[in-house]
């Protein structure tokens, strides 16, 4: 270690400050894997990776499954540590106790905090994470800040006054510029549940509410779109698009679907089908049947499946083992992290080459 270095380390007034290659911040973070593989996709680009601390955020209109994407990422925090807690900051009053029971969730071991406006979520969720250290499991989300309303919004509809609120989009940038340190620092995960709205263009686009400050602080912005699953008795469910908005793992604007049925629930394969025909890994040899493919090999396996039957654990286990299909999904949804600037000549010394030639 240099003299400078290690006086700079004495003489600082923050105690978590550490060499960078040493530092608990940068070490490699707690990842939390879901049961749902689309779901680790969308986090993280791998399919076992999934859920780190940090700010993720669930966006899109109403009936989206985004309060039910979000308790599923609970589950998955609550299973790997026993000791965990949910903090769960609820607006909205939109989620009954059977989702809880849906996802398998404990509600004892959920602290359900009722909200009225933004500036009673900011005063309690500090207190609450400023008393959490580093050691202490606990997840927090929040359904949702989309209808949270201000307190001035509250207090001048009691005053019977009716002027635009400006103060809103102040407090929730406030809140999340303040929540955000902690986050990282205690190793906590949040995932928040807010409104999309479209943009006024010719060609009109979703963007997240709630101003700049959650976006500016979030890890994690997907955007959910739907579409109806229709046969000819009628809605059967709904085809759903995880939106890749902003990531600090996968390619932004990734598309990752995922589907829901009214009678299975949340189908634990959805989006895989799509990725392995791209791959290779599964063929389609006629229109409605799939196939295997061992891609070490080359060769195509026997049985033919109907799309219906490749849900299941059997289908996908052999090529979830696979080597080659995690690199193929890593390739085609991880951000690269090779380095941006390469060794070459500096500017002088490429002028200096310059004079030479001339």
């Amino acid at each position: 270690m240099s003299e400078l270095l290690n006086k700079l380390r004495k003489n600082t007034t923050i105690k978590e400050s550490a060499i960078l290659a040493d530092s608990k911040f940068f070490t490699k973070k707690d990842m939390i894997s879901t049961a749902i593989p689309a779901i680790n996709i969308a986090l993280s680009g791998k399919i076992d990776g999934g859920l780190t601390p940090g700010l993720t955020m669930w966006a899109g209109p109403s009936k989206h499954f985004k309060t039910m994407f979000s308790l599923i990422m609970a589950k998955s925090y609550l299973d790997k540590y026993p000791d965990a807690i949910l903090l769960f900051y609820d607006s909205e009053f939109g989620t009954p106790q059977s989702y809880f029971d849906s996802v398998g969730i404990d509600t004892q071991r959920v602290l359900h905090t009722p909200i009225t406006d933004v500036e009673q979520l900011k005063f309690d969720i500090m207190q609450q994470v400023n008393q959490l250290g580093r050691n202490d499991h606990c997840i927090i989300v929040i359904d949702s800040i989309g209808n949270l309303a201000s307190k001035k919004e509250v207090d001048d509809a009691l005053d019977g006054k009716s002027v635009g609120d400006m103060t809103r989009a102040k407090q929730l940038k406030s809140l999340f510029r303040m929540v955000t340190p902690h986050l990282t620092m205690k190793d906590i995960p949040m995932v928040v549940v807010n409104h999309t709205y479209k943009t006024l263009e010719m060609f009109s686009r979703d963007v997240v509410g709630g101003g700049t400050g959650s976006y500016y602080s979030a890890d994690n912005i997907f955007i959910l779109g739907r579409q109806q699953d229709k046969d000819g008795k009628g809605l059967n469910g709904y085809h759903f698009i995880i939106n890749v908005e902003k990531s600090r793992y996968v390619r932004e604007k990734s598309k990752i679907p995922i589907e829901v049925s009214f009678e299975g629930g949340l189908s634990k394969w959805s989006g895989l089908l799509d990725m392995a025909l791209d791959s290779g890994h599964v063929i389609k040899p006629k229109n409605g049947w799939y196939q295997r493919v061992d891609m070490e090999t080359g060769e195509v396996g026997e049985k033919s499946y109907r799309e219906k039957d490749t849900n299941t654990k059997d289908f996908w286990l052999p090529i979830l083992k696979s080597k080659s299909f995690n690199t193929y999904v890593e390739n085609t949804y991880c951000i690269s992290h090779g380095a941006i600037v390469h060794e070459e000549d500096t500017v002088a010394e490429v002028y200096a080459d310059l004079d030479e030639d001339n």
